[in-house]
Order: C-alpha cells, then sequence, then structure tokens
C-alpha cells in the first residue's frame, strides 16, 4: 500500500489507527458505502484516470460514456474483475473492456482500454479500499451514476467558500449522528446556500432544498444542474432539482414564498424533526474599529424580532440564522459551520440563555483552512438538536489540522464575567501609585487573541486609553505571574478563542512557579528607559562590569530581599507569604530560571562593553540598540552583530525553556481549562 503525505494525510492516518494494533494480524482497508464513494471518486479523478490510455476530450464530446463509468468498472469489482451487469465498462483485470456490440456478421466487437503506466497507479489506489462494496449498495450507486460528473464550480472565482474537505468531514459526521440512512430519512435545507458547494456529494436530490440571497448564485446553480443533465444519459441526472433550488432572503422573506414541499415539512411538526438545516452561513459582524466594522450588516426583520433577546450577539449574521432556525423551525437539526464565539464568548450568554438546544456532535478547524479567511482562529462544525431544551456550558469536540488530519480533542466551555483572569488581577491593585515601577497594559481582555494588549511598561501614557494596574513591589509577584501565564503558551488558530481564568489557590504556596514567573517577566517585557527610571534591571553593577552606577537598583535589592520594609506603603501578601513578604527574603530560583539569568548576564555584559552604552538600558534598549530600526520605524529582527545574536538566541532559548516548565502550571492552578 503507497500513501502519500501531501494527498492522503486522513487515510494515512485512519490506517495507521485502524490497523497498528496490538494482537491485529491482518490489514483492514478503507470502506466504501453509499455515503463516501463520491469522495473516492474525487480523489481517483486524480490518481487513476490520467494512467487509463483514453482520450478523454473525444468521450467527453461523445457522452455516451463518461470517466464515471470506468470508476464503477474498479469499485464494482473482486480481484479486478468487474461483478455488476450492464455495467458500460467492465474491468478485466489489467484492462478494460466497454460494452460488447453485436455487428452485421453477428459477432461481438470489444473495445479495450489500457493503462500507460502498467497499471501501477490503478494498483496503488485501490490497494487502500475494500472493493466492492457490500451488495446492498451495488444497485444504489449504480443508479447514481448521473453524480459521478467532475464538478466545475471550482472554476468559478469566489464560489467555493466551504472546502470541499470540510465538507465531506461535516457530511460523514452527521450520518454518525443521523445514522447511514440519513439521505433518505431526513429533508436537508441549505438557506445560506451561494453556489451549492455545502451539498457536494449528498445523493437523495428529492430531498434536497437550496436557496441563497444573490440571484446570480441560483443561476449558477441552475447552470451546473443543466451542465450535468447534458452530461447524464438518462438525462435527469443531478443532486439537485431546479425547482428545489431559489432565492430567498432568509433574514427577511416569509416562509410562504418557499416551494411548497418545503412549506409542508416546516408546518408540519413531526416532519420538522425529519429536516436538517445544513448551512455555512456569513460571519460578517458589525463593529465600530477597524475592517471589521459593517454599519447595519445585521440589520434585517430577523435582527428587529430577537435582537432584544440576544444582547451583544445579535451583531453577528450568523446568530441571526440561528435565531430564525431555533424559534421558527424549532425541533430540526442544524448542522452548521461557525465561530465557537456563540459556545465561549462572553458576550453571547443571553444568547445561549435564549438557543437552548443539544449539541450532539462538533469538530473543529482553521479557519485559514476556508477561502478568502486569513484570520488565526478555528471554525467550528457543530450538529444540535434544537428539539431538546439544553443550555449549552461545556463539550469535547475534536480537532482536525489544515491537512484533515484529527490531532486530538477540545474542550470547550462556556465561562461566565466572575471566573475571569482580569477579574483575579484587579484584587491586587497598588493603592500608592507614586511607588510604582511600572504599569501593567491590556487587563481588559481575557483571551488569547488579546494578548497582543498586554504589555509591562514604564507607565501608562505610553499607550492610549490603556486598561491595567500600577506595579510596586507589593504586587510584583502578581504581575509577573499574569504576564507571564498570558505569554509563555504560543497563541495558535485552536486556542485563539481560549479564555484565562481566575485561578485556585495553589499558586500562593508555589514559591518556585511565582520565582519563575517573575525571571519569564524580567526578560520578557517593554520597559524603556527614555520613558523613565528603569527600575526592572535584574543584575548589580558589578555582575555586569558596568561603567556607572545604575539609577535604580530596586530589582536586584528584590532578588535579594533586602527591599526596607519601612519603605513599603501597604503589605497585603505578607499572611499569604509567611513568615515574611516576598521582597524581604532572597529568592531562590530554578534550574531553568538560573540559566535564564546566566544568558541574560551575558547578554548585558556585551552591551556595556560597547562605547557610548546607556549604563541605565533595559532589554528592550539593547535589543534596540544592536538590531536598529527600519526606514517604517519598527525595529529589525535580526542584527548583524554575530556575538549579540549568538547571546539573544541564548537568551530567547532558555526562555522558551523555562516556558514549558511554566506550562503545566497555569494549568494546574486553573488559569487555563485543558
Amino acid at each position: 500500500m503507497l500513501f502519500s503525505f501531501d494527498n492522503d494525510d486522513k487515510e494515512l492516518h485512519e490506517f495507521i489507527k485502524s490497523n497498528f494494533i496490538i494482537g491485529k494480524s491482518s490489514t483492514s482497508k478503507i470502506k466504501i458505502d453509499k455515503n463516501n464513494f463520491i469522495v473516492i471518486y474525487n480523489k481517483w479523478l486524480l490518481t487513476v484516470k490520467p494512467t487509463i490510455a483514453l482520450r478523454w476530450d473525444l468521450i467527453k464530446k461523445d457522452k455516451s460514456l463518461i470517466d464515471g463509468d470506468f470508476y464503477l468498472a474498479d469499485l464494482l469489482s473482486f480481484e479486478n474483475e468487474s461483478l455488476k451487469e450492464k455495467l458500460y465498462v467492465y474491468l478485466k483485470k489489467d484492462h478494460y473492456e466497454l460494452e460488447r456490440i453485436l455487428d452485421e456478421m453477428g459477432m461481438f466487437a470489444v473495445k479495450r482500454a489500457f493503462f500507460t503506466d502498467n497499471q501501477k497507479a490503478h494498483i496503488q489506489f485501490w490497494n487502500k479500499y475494500e472493493r466492492p462494496p457490500k451488495e446492498e449498495y451495488w444497485d444504489y450507486i449504480v443508479e447514481r451514476r448521473d453524480l459521478l460528473v467532475p464538478q466545475d464550480v471550482r472554476e468559478r472565482k469566489g464560489s467555493f467558500f466551504t472546502p470541499q474537505v470540510w465538507v465531506e468531514l461535516s457530511q460523514k459526521y452527521i450520518a454518525d449522528v443521523l445514522g447511514e440512512n440519513w439521505q433518505d430519512e431526513y429533508y436537508i435545507w441549505d438557506c445560506a446556500s451561494g453556489t451549492g458547494n455545502l451539498l457536494a456529494g449528498l445523493t437523495n436530490k428529492y430531498h434536497i432544498w437550496a436557496s441563497t440571497l444573490d440571484t446570480q448564485d441560483v443561476d449558477v446553480m441552475h447552470e451546473r444542474i443543466e451542465t450535468m443533465n447534458k452530461n447524464s444519459i438518462k438525462g435527469d441526472g443531478s443532486n439537485l432539482l431546479h425547482d428545489h433550488v431559489f432565492q430567498f432572503d432568509f433574514l427577511n422573506d416569509e416562509f410562504n414564498k418557499l416551494p411548497q414541499g418545503l412549506q409542508d415539512i416546516i408546518n408540519n411538526p413531526e416532519k420538522r424533526k425529519k429536516l436538517v438545516m445544513f448551512i455555512n452561513p456569513p460571519y460578517a459582524e458589525v463593529s465600530s474599529i477597524g475592517v471589521k466594522g459593517k454599519a447595519g450588516v445585521n440589520q434585517s426583520k430577523v435582527h428587529d424580532k430577537y435582537s432584544d433577546k440576544l444582547g451583544t450577539a445579535a451583531r453577528e449574521i450568523y446568530i441571526m440564522f440561528f435565531a430564525r432556525i431555533y424559534s421558527e423551525i424549532n425541533g430540526c437539526i442544524l448542522a452548521e459551520f461557525s465561530k465557537l464565539k456563540a459556545l465561549q464568548g462572553s458576550a453571547f450568554d443571553e444568547f445561549r440563555n435564549f438557543f437552548k438546544s443539544n449539541l450532539l456532535k462538533s469538530f473543529v478547524v482553521p479557519a485559514n483552512t476556508f477561502d478568502n479567511v486569513t484570520g488565526n482562529f478555528p471554525i467550528g462544525f457543530k450538529i444540535w438538536d434544537t428539539a431538546i431544551i439544553n443550555k449549552f456550558s461545556s463539550t469535547i469536540s475534536e480537532i482536525y489540522n489544515e491537512k484533515s488530519v484529527f490531532i486530538g480533542h477540545k474542550t470547550i466551555n462556556v465561562t461566565n464575567q466572575s471566573d475571569f483572569i482580569n477579574k483575579w488581577i484587579t484584587k491586587y491593585k497598588t493603592l500608592n501609585e507614586n511607588n510604582f515601577i511600572g504599569f501593567l497594559a491590556g487587563t481588559n481582555g481575557n483571551d488569547f487573541q488579546q494578548n497582543v494588549i498586554v504589555y509591562i511598561l514604564n507607565k501608562k501614557e505610553q499607550m492610549a486609553n490603556p486598561r491595567g494596574i500600577w506595579i510596586s513591589k507589593e504586587n510584583l509577584i502578581q504581575v509577573s505571574i499574569y504576564n507571564t501565564v498570558r505569554k509563555c503558551i504560543e497563541q495558535t488558530w485552536l486556542n485563539d478563542r481560549d479564555q484565562f481564568l481566575y485561578p485556585n489557590d495553589g499558586w500562593e504556596i508555589d514559591v518556585e512557579f511565582q520565582n519563575d514567573c517573575l525571571t519569564y517577566t524580567l526578560f520578557s517585557n517593554n520597559i524603556q528607559s527614555q520613558y523613565g527610571p528603569n527600575h526592572w534591571i535584574p543584575f548589580t553593577e558589578y555582575e555586569v562590569a558596568s561603567h556607572e552606577k545604575f539609577d535604580s537598583d530596586f530589582m536586584s535589592k528584590f532578588i535579594k530581599g533586602k527591599i526596607n520594609k519601612d519603605e513599603k506603603s501597604i503589605d497585603i501578601f505578607s499572611i499569604l507569604l509567611e513568615p515574611k513578604a516576598h521582597y524581604e527574603v532572597p529568592l531562590k530560583f530554578s534550574n531553568e530560571a538560573t540559566e535564564v539569568f546566566n544568558a541574560g548576564r551575558e547578554l548585558w555584559k556585551y552591551y556595556h562593553a560597547q562605547p557610548e552604552c546607556n549604563v541605565n538600558a533595559s532589554l528592550y534598549d539593547i535589543r534596540e540598540h544592536f538590531q536598529g530600526r527600519n526606514e517604517a520605524g519598527k525595529m529589525n529582527n535580526k542584527s548583524e552583530d554575530e556575538q549579540y545574536m549568538k547571546l539573544i538566541t541564548e537568551l530567547r532559548d532558555s526562555l522558551k525553556v523555562l516556558a514549558k516548565k511554566i506550562e503545566p502550571k497555569v494549568y494546574e492552578y486553573g488559569f487555563l481549562k485543558v
């Protein structure tokens, strides 16, 4: 068996998962059924079809054959011999034979087609799949020959919004939840269909409806239906019916504009239970900032009707789709692609109080795998039963990466305002702003995407309208913990919307964790000497061979426990840190933290050996000195000074090691949930 890492990641993962099992002595191939035979056909087109020695351009003009006939000959075969009668093409070991024709002499004339590569690609492809499928599927698959026509939607610019890989996966999940025969037992309506790609691969056209706001999209789907009909021998082939595709403004039009068959389903409570609303609605949002600001984009009759029940969530268009479906088609199955805001966003609690449906199954994928999406965040596919009243609180969702490989599970929780990390850090606001050593900015966002606004600065005036707290000796440890847990874990598409939380009390007695966080913060802040005294130099003048005395030796004294107790304004932590306040005892550092100090010390020493150095330089100042700035005023990423690059790399590497040590404690103490 041969798998391609580029094209077969999903199949390879499934093959390993099902076969590399202790005690298993034989391999199991991928099974083919009525739900995935079109998916496999699309792969066959790319792999096997090019190796069949035929003039496909002439076959396309003939219209009596399609490439799908050769696929059916392969699919319905055993040991490379076609089994099903009345096929147009038969596989005969190492070649294909077209249907025999009786000539004028009463003799059968047989046409044959061979492979250009001695059947190598054909063998390698079909070694991965179990042929033939169950006999109960044979007639169905042959009858749906009309579906085996390559779609031209991809050629239409901007029309393919949902990647085919996620379309296929979502349909598999629906089949897992509703059963193998769901397409025959349920009705399907995509009320935000665009050009209908979400419905590609579905087989029962009599149970499918597609509506869209744009009449041009309707024209595209009708054209595709006509094209596919012409390519079908029977003349009636399509996975959509012409009259089941129509223009409809779901957020404004009344349901009496729908086709009668769909109205009959919606108006019947029992039939509604067999309706699947299968959608990938638009994600546009009303906002007052940046490119997201789209004035009036959410205005509609549905918005007017339900916005007072939805709170801030009413700014999102996709929420309007959910609101109408839940209220006016209640009892149906909602299978939808959307962001995770509705599940875990702090501003969506009113929506969750309104949309009390039961989440049956879900998966999450990277948003940037979707057309025209560049954001680094997750999009989830979720299957809801709107007939069951259940306010969402948490779920465990399956994760697929950008190559559609299953990589694990993700817990998604609802978080209350009182449970956020910013509620915790506000407990430690210093009461005397005159004795501050810096300012923590960015305490108005609680998730990973807001980490970009979290900075430790000299003073708040360095940022426009900052939210934050002043830093003093009384809250330095708590601020360092806050800064570190927000920064030590890399932001990814998967954790982008994860919320930082109010921790448990475990951190209070873990002095090593506290000192690790202080170390990480000392070497990852934005203090700049041009904005005032630099209280953040973690070394003495002697340690770095400074030419002059520092303006502030606060941090080196704090580390050595030499801060005068009489100088403190108010000590609210001495009880927590018995027997003495943190700044009254020498700090002990872990091996990982010590390595950071050692790397930092060498960097400081090298800088202080430079002519005309700034004796009070911060780490930011040192980086700016060696790296310089470009024409746009942005600091360069690298320096031409090789020794500096060596030292800064060693510091960064040691910080990464320290961050990995801290990371488990972030979860243990509840700053993040697994």
